[in-house]
């Protein structure tokens, strides 16, 4: 018997809210000569320059494949779901995955462009939500995980 109701919403919810952040913008640093768009794959540079040159962007692959792996996590968890243990375990490691991104973006919007203003877009909020969702789904998983149990010493 397989109790699977709302941990599985709340791993869905994680993994669409990593998926946007992954893939849309998470914000813009502007400087006095211009300005990035700041993605999960990189600085992008906006706008033309009066010389005509256009500064290159700062790619950020880690942030994208980390990013993107805690998008793939809760997937795996959700198809998991007669193996309790397994699926306890992609949670635990889902929230670890969860907080290094926020600390990688973090610290590539402060520290990687020197006298830029950060200026956020609510996407960034998605890891949080993420974080949020995957440790509710946890407590739902051993919930149920204790129900079963309590009804096998029942038999």
């Amino acid at each position: 018997m397989q109790i699977q109701r709302w941990q599985s919403l709340l791993l869905l919810i994680a993994v669409v809210m990593m998926g946007l952040f992954s893939f849309m913008s998470l914000g813009t640093i502007s400087t006095s000569e211009y300005s990035f768009d700041f993605t999960a794959l990189g600085f992008k540079v906006m706008g033309e320059y009066p010389d005509g040159l256009k500064p290159e962007g700062i790619s950020t692959w880690y942030l994208f494949a980390v990013s993107i792996l805690t998008a793939v996590l809760p997937l795996i968890a959700i198809f998991s779901y007669n193996k309790y243990k397994l699926q306890r375990t992609l949670c635990l490691i889902e929230c670890l995955m969860l907080a290094c991104v926020i600390i990688i973006c973090a610290s590539l919007a402060y520290f990687v462009v020197d006298g830029g203003v950060v200026v956020w877009s609510s996407l960034i909020c998605a890891p949080m939500l993420s974080l949020i969702a995957v440790i509710m789904a946890y407590n739902r998983i051993c919930a149920d995980h204790k129900t079963i149990e309590s009804i096998g010493r029942i038999r």
